[in-house]
């Protein structure tokens, strides 16, 4: 499944990127998915909730607000429902035939949005987990961290002028904050999978340790030629 390289994955990488709001995720992933496609592998860029067809109609649902007269809980259940038809349609037969895939959230962003700042249950959260993800767990994850304040700034200016936020961006600013946290701690629990990048700066510099963190990290899925010579923290500050 790979064009136009030697590259040859028997089984693909699912690599996402959480963060809070405006953390520059989005941008990062074009950025990653450029540079391993010139290098020859076959990338499917994706994003939660959404992604395929019956999740993207569950991501209008979400983000626009409509369920959150129901609760939190819904919004779980919504969340899961969607992420398990993406897992399906999309996420799983990708990795199989070995192409990398870029995911914008996943499991992660459930645990820190609806369940360290929504209050549900971890023992829930963990069943709706096990369910919607059915063993398809991320390679790796690179969590974007900026302070709550630039993040939403960088929110409020993606909207323009006279733009709505989402659900999500419309909560209070000490919500954003708890996020930011829930994200960090994520990666203390989770040193293995996880990586922090330092989303508070410029585009490419950023992305500089983004590509050499998942060089580091997964060195399979980079041809030797195309690997640099500088390698990254854990943790960049």
């Amino acid at each position: 499944m790979i064009v136009g390289s030697n590259v040859n994955l028997k089984r693909g990488r699912f690599i996402t990127f959480e963060g809070g709001e405006g953390a520059g995720k989005s941008t990062q992933i074009k950025l990653l998915a450029e540079k391993l496609k010139k290098i020859g592998h076959d990338v499917v860029v994706t994003r939660e909730p959404g992604g395929s067809v019956g999740a993207e109609a569950a991501r209008h649902v979400l983000l626009s607000g409509a369920a959150e007269e129901f609760g939190v809980r819904m919004e779980a259940f919504l969340f899961a429902a969607a992420r398990s038809d993406h897992v399906e349609e999309v996420i799983r037969p990708a990795v199989k035939a070995g192409r990398v895939v870029l995911c914008d959230r996943f499991a992660d962003s459930t645990r820190i949005y609806q369940g360290v700042t929504g209050n549900i249950e971890a023992n829930l959260l963990e069943s709706l987990e096990r369910v919607a993800v059915n063993n398809m767990y991320p390679d790796m994850t690179l969590i974007i961290d900026v302070p709550a304040e630039v993040g939403m700034r960088r929110a409020k200016e993606r909207s323009g002028t006279g733009g709505t936020l989402d659900r999500f961006e419309r909560e209070e600013m000490a919500t954003h904050e708890m996020r930011r946290e829930g994200f960090l701690d994520l990666a203390k629990e989770d040193p293995v999978r996880c990586r922090i990048i330092d989303g508070d700066r410029d585009v490419n510099a950023i992305f500089q340790d983004v590509f050499e963190t998942v060089e580091l990290a997964l060195p399979a899925i980079l041809p030797k030629k195309a690997r640099g010579k500088r390698f990254s923290k854990n943790k960049v500050s």
